[in-house]
């Protein structure tokens, strides 16, 4: 198995545990996203990993017709925000066997797809690899997001580090989208949870380097933290922007 499926796997499971330790009021508990429960949270899953098995099976065009608004909403949140609320209200075991069924289809796909491939996505074409590190780090964002509504701690893993290098190698996506360019390139230097150095680029040639723990990058890039609240310090002409664009997630 590849290892960023083998990442993706693991991070699955780890939901899966969560979930399924669950009583069923635990499923109506508020979420960190906003107006969304438990269970809005899980069916989003289920309902984005359904999208990408889709895209990797060249479905997507007819799967996404989904992912539209009456009132002609055209961003990606309100487009997920759209879809919850259409199919919300379905019974905890429901929405769970949903999830976990798209899942592991989603993953057995991964597992047998050229990962150079590439194949369409709700952002345009990308590589198969990286639609399967932006479902890890999807995962992984609302393992967080569950536990934090159940209180249960996360126990971050060796699977962010696959997020980690999504988030610094979209960079020149994330300041394009905001209408900025780079004034050159940006290294991380991250201490990992279990105290190892994770380094993406050269902090001694980089025009910006980004240091701190990989668990307040992730959060940061997932906009579940704020910069300042982190131990992440950014030095050079692009070190404030980087903080406010970095992102995991299309």
């Amino acid at each position: 198995m590849d290892p960023i499926v083998a990442a993706l796997a693991a991070q699955q499971d780890e939901l899966d545990r969560l979930l399924r330790a669950a009583g069923d009021a635990d499923w109506n508990a508020a979420t960190r996203c906003p107006g969304w429960t438990v269970a809005d949270v899980v069916l989003h899953l289920a309902q984005s990993d359904e999208l990408a098995l889709a895209s990797l099976e060249d479905r997507i065009a007819d799967a996404a017709t989904r992912w539209t608004t009456s009132d002609g909403a055209a961003t990606i949140d309100d487009l997920a925000e759209a879809s919850v609320v259409q199919e919300r209200g379905a019974a905890p075991q429901e929405v769970l066997d949903r999830w976990s069924g798209a899942a592991a289809a989603m993953r057995d796909a991964f597992d047998t797809i050229d990962l150079s491939a590439r194949v369409t996505w709700v952002v345009g074409q990308l590589s198969a690899r990286t639609l399967a590190t932006t479902r890890l780090s999807e995962t992984w964002i609302h393992t967080g997001d569950v536990a934090e509504a159940l209180g249960v701690t996360q126990v971050p893993g060796p699977q962010l580090e696959q997020i980690v290098r999504l988030a610094w190698r979209t960079l020149p996506y994330a300041f394009a989208r905001a209408g900025k360019e780079l004034a050159g390139t940006v290294a991380v230097e991250l201490t990992a949870p279990d105290g190892a150095t994770w380094s993406f680029g050269d902090p001694s040639t980089a025009t910006t380097t980004v240091r701190g723990l990989a668990t307040d990058f992730c959060d940061v890039a997932a906009r579940r933290l704020d910069p300042e609240d982190t131990s992440l310090t950014a030095t050079g002409p692009d070190g404030s922007d980087v903080l406010a664009l970095v992102r995991t997630y299309a």
